[in-house]
């Protein structure tokens, strides 16, 4: 009992000084700072179990990563995080955590954080944010990368090719939409026919 006797007595000040600090911070608002730290947590034990693991298997990091490469996962990260974060199809891994608020731009949704404050509420949060979610994706690309290069440049490419094929739809639907008419987008009097 005197370990969590001294336990408490050297934690009492800590846990003050963390509620003092949340009190501050949100202002009144349903912030889960907490479960924000577990998340924090949760993502550096997994980088330091990776980083183990590829240390055990006695791979060796790669020297520098040529530049396609990069951008191979760079674009790969930005449609994955996308994905996950956006795409009417993954609402189903969003759902327990957010509420459906309507459709978002083409072919994606909004949707809101159900609960407020507590685990839900950062989960909720990291899972409709694709630039919070690039950090996993992004990091998760990077450890395939070390360990499995030729299988992840293989999946990074099916989502960079998702990419381009978003772009060139979006261009296509531009040109459908009349973008390229003369004179609708210019300055008054430019390639418009003479009257």
């Amino acid at each position: 009992m005197a370990i969590a006797d001294e336990v408490q007595r050297v934690g009492a000040p800590i846990f003050r000084w963390a509620r003092t600090q949340k009190r501050e911070y949100t202002n009144g608002e349903a912030r889960p700072l907490g479960s924000d730290l577990g998340a924090m947590g949760v993502y550096g034990s997994l980088v330091a179990a990776g980083a183990v693991a590829v240390r055990a298997s006695g791979r060796e990091l790669p020297e520098r990563i040529p530049f396609g490469d990069a951008a191979l996962l760079t674009v790969a990260t930005f449609r994955l995080a996308r994905r996950l974060a956006k795409d009417p199809v993954t609402a189903p891994l969003r759902a327990p955590f957010t509420s459906f608020q309507g459709p978002s731009g083409h072919a994606e949704v909004a949707e809101e954080v159900r609960e407020h404050g507590g685990v839900k509420h950062a989960v909720g949060e990291l899972l409709t944010c694709p630039f919070c979610l690039a950090q996993w994706v992004g990091t998760a690309f990077v450890f395939g990368y070390v360990t499995a290069p030729r299988a992840t440049r293989l999946a990074a490419l099916t989502m960079t090719t998702v990419a381009g094929s978003d772009v060139l739809q979006f261009v296509y639907d531009a040109i459908q939409n009349g973008a390229l008419k003369p004179g609708e987008n210019g300055a008054e009097g430019e390639d418009q026919p003479p009257s």
